[in-house]
């Protein structure tokens, strides 16, 4: 498992300095920090800038991982792109649409990888976590067998808690983000588990709205990774707006009705309760 070099964006908030020190607990190497006009001071022993490329030129950092307000994130994320590192971690939700399109444009034009925006962040149990899960409480994240790719953090963290209670545990966590646009789609995150060798299971946490579980469906019918399934929002009536920006149905495609469709003719098992997946991804073990 490689194990990133990572910037924290916006490191001496207050939010920023407990999430480092808990990322730094985890495991997780911390290489710098940035904050405009806080250079030259250190957060958690980890040494602050001014500018990412200026963290980048003295640490040489990987990953990024962004606590900022949403005024300042498409900058923010640009400069990141601009400045070479391989992987962001966009913790920042409510983030213009049309700004989002743009950052993510040109992050596809420089092979930059974006989770989020408004994701939990990622975890990989027994080597570190980027952004704000719960990743070193042993009952909810332990290592494993199984992979889960989840919209919502805190219905991701619920599922992570039943499969260990079932005995189970996790290779990795993606939260992709419940915004109507994102970086890295369920398409992308099956992917990467599909080509983990450690990863025997894994759990898609999708939730109604946009096209992302629909659209990864064909890849589930190819994977030889069995895929258990859930899908939040059943109940909720049609053009309901959720808790999430893209949790909002419109005619047709989006609806939980015709996820579970798309997915149960793709060959995954889908969950009508989350207390269900654990039982489902022992089942699909075995």
């Amino acid at each position: 498992m490689h194990r990133p070099r990572v910037l924290v964006q916006g490191i001496t908030g207050r939010e920023a300095r407990y999430w480092t020190e808990r990322m730094i607990e985890c495991g997780t190497q911390i290489v710098a920090g940035v904050t405009p006009g806080k250079g030259g001071q250190s957060v958690h022993d980890v040494p602050v800038f001014d500018s990412v490329e200026d963290a980048v030129r003295d640490q040489h950092p990987d990953t990024s991982v962004l606590f900022v307000p949403p005024r300042a994130a498409s900058t923010a994320v640009r400069e990141t792109i601009a400045s070479g590192l391989e992987t962001i971690v966009l913790l920042t939700e409510h983030i213009p649409v049309q700004d989002t399109m743009q950052f993510l444009a040109q992050a596809d034009e420089n092979d930059v990888s974006i989770i989020g925006p408004n994701s939990p962040g990622i975890a990989y149990p027994g080597s570190h976590f980027i952004g704000i899960l719960p990743a070193w409480e042993p009952s909810i994240f332990t290592k494993g067998p199984v992979g889960v790719i989840s919209r919502s953090g805190s219905l991701g963290t619920l599922v992570c808690l039943e499969l260990v209670r079932s005995g189970l545990g996790q290779t990795g966590f993606i939260g992709i983000g419940g915004d109507p646009i994102v970086g890295t789609t369920f398409y992308d995150a099956l992917a990467r588990f599909e080509q983990d060798p450690d990863t025997r299971a894994v759990v898609l946490l999708g939730e109604i709205g946009g096209t992302m579980e629909e659209d990864a469906a064909p890849f589930i019918r190819a994977m030889s990774t069995p895929v258990v399934t859930f899908i939040a929002g059943a109940s909720a009536p049609e053009g309901t707006r959720m808790g999430h920006a893209g949790a909002i149905v419109s005619a047709g495609r989006g609806s939980a009705s015709s996820k579970v469709a798309a997915l149960r003719d793709a060959g995954a098992s889908v969950a009508e309760l989350p207390s269900r997946v654990s039982t489902l991804v022992a089942r699909a073990l075995a």
